[in-house]
């Protein structure tokens, strides 16, 4: 990546072990806000996981778990729904 002249921003492993994000890119201002950006993608996959039921789902096809994968989404938004339209007013 450095050599195409590209900043990696993937999570930096700051639980004590060696991390590949060296120093070179955490200080900048677009690392912290590309991380903030990256928690927020990650928590419907998360609430997915654990109120939607796609940790170990029980259906077989690419179909049944499509629709099960859209209609857990769905519900998510919904739920943020309340939130979002206070938000614009």
């Amino acid at each position: 990546m450095r050599a195409l002249d590209v900043t990696p921003h993937i999570a930096q492993n700051i639980s004590g072990r060696s991390s590949a994000v060296d120093g070179r890119t955490t200080p900048h201002a677009g690392y912290a806000v590309s991380q903030r950006k990256r928690k927020r993608i990650e928590e419907p996959f998360g609430r997915g996981k654990t109120i939607g039921g796609l940790a170990r789902p029980m259906l077989r096809g690419v179909e049944k778990l499509g629709f099960k994968f859209t209609l857990t989404m769905a519900g998510y938004n919904l739920i943020r729904l309340p939130k979002l339209i206070a938000a614009q007013a």
